[in-house]
């Protein structure tokens, strides 16, 4: 007996979610792929409800009475230019990119890295020159900054005259200083 009531509980607890549930089908938005779900109508509604409200843009238009009314109106348009971006448009989003440096030679201490900076200082004033240790216990000295390896290709033929193992290599710049 006891059995015959567990039995018929279970059937009957299927057979009001079964009358409930119905099954859906959704298209995916980004691929276009058909979903089936199973769900309750009053679910289902409340979903195309606010799918709906997501996708009209609104406005809150403020009383002075302090309510809140809400209008509808047209999405905004996203202009996208077909150029590409001036140095100066991408100095302002990212004042920190990946340029070109002009990589003179590595040297093994920090004084042989003073002596070469003294001297390509004495050579070429108008170029900034640092210092890179990150490859301890060798030391890399880098001079200028540029948006491209041809615009690093004037200067790194003036520095090829003194310095034969000068390279343009990719580095962090800041944008404020690049040629």
């Amino acid at each position: 007996m006891k059995k015959l009531i567990k039995l018929f509980s279970i059937l009957s607890l299927l057979a009001f979610y079964n009358i409930d549930a119905q099954q859906i089908v959704k298209k995916d938005t980004l691929a276009g792929t058909e979903l089936t779900m199973t769900m309750d109508s009053k679910v289902n509604g409340a979903l195309e409800n606010l799918e709906d409200k997501c996708s009209k843009p609104t406005t809150i238009i403020s009383s002075r009475d302090g309510d809140e009314e809400y209008a509808s109106s047209r999405p905004t348009k996203v202009y996208v230019p077909s150029r590409e971006l001036t140095n100066a448009e991408i100095c302002r989003k990212n004042p920190r990119i990946l340029g070109y440096k002009i990589q003179i030679t590595t040297v093994k201490s920090n004084e042989e890295a003073n002596e070469v900076k003294s001297y390509f200082r004495k050579r070429f004033p108008n170029l900034k020159v640092e210092t890179d240790a990150s490859l301890r216990p060798n030391y890399k000295i880098l001079a200028g900054s540029y948006f491209t390896k041809q615009s690093a290709a004037s200067d790194l033929s003036k520095v090829k005259e003194y310095f034969k193992s000068a390279i343009a290599v990719q580095y962090r710049i800041f944008c404020a200083e690049a040629k």
